[in-house]
């Protein structure tokens, strides 16, 4: 399902009607998973730290798979959550990496997409260094409205109603008019 130029303008119009539905960026997640601890994931870590500019959290196997030597509760891998301007930033170089170039399949049906990059030295500015090595990174970007904080915050929670939700069409004409992605 692609979404054309006559939709993109629709919600356009829609968002400068009401500020309200206006999607945004909440947060960007990068994640290396390298399937092992050791040396490899401090090498992980010190990618991640150095693309991103924050220190990356270790993640642990959930259960143990003998086939490749993954024992439950080791840390097999690394990840960086990123908000606001640094989210956005990171986003573009990822983007770019990609060739501004996103699947439809990629979107899910509440706006939030995700994408990988087989390379970290893809991204614009990076350098090959061979005592660290090369590292894949899977990229998930979750887009939202203002308003999304009442169904997370602790006191007085409440649901967020349907007509106010992210739709799949919706996220990809935010990313066409944002960034200027071709959705393939």
């Amino acid at each position: 399902m692609e979404v054309t130029s006559i939709q993109v303008e629709d919600y356009v119009k829609k968002w400068e009607k009401n500020i309200m539905f206006k999607p945004r960026i909440e947060k960007v997640t990068v994640n290396i998973c390298v399937g092992s601890s050791g040396v490899r994931l401090q090498n992980a870590q010190k990618v991640l730290e150095m693309l991103t500019g924050q220190k990356p959290v270790p993640r642990r196997a959930k259960k143990t798979i003998k086939g490749f030597g993954i024992r439950k509760g080791e840390n097999i891998a690394v990840k960086v959550t990123l908000r606001g301007s640094k989210a956005e930033d990171f986003l573009r170089r990822a983007l770019e990496a990609v060739g501004y170039r996103l699947k439809a399949s990629s979107f899910d049906d509440y706006g939030n997409f995700s994408f990988g990059i087989e390379e970290h030295i893809s991204l614009p500015g990076v350098k090959y260094d061979p005592e660290i090595g090369i590292f894949g990174m899977d990229v998930c970007v979750t887009l939202c409205r203002p308003g999304y904080r009442v169904s997370k915050r602790r006191r007085c929670r409440a649901r967020i109603p349907r007509r106010h939700r992210l739709t799949r069409e919706e996220a990809m004409a935010y990313m066409i008019k944002e960034f200027n992605v071709k959705i393939i």
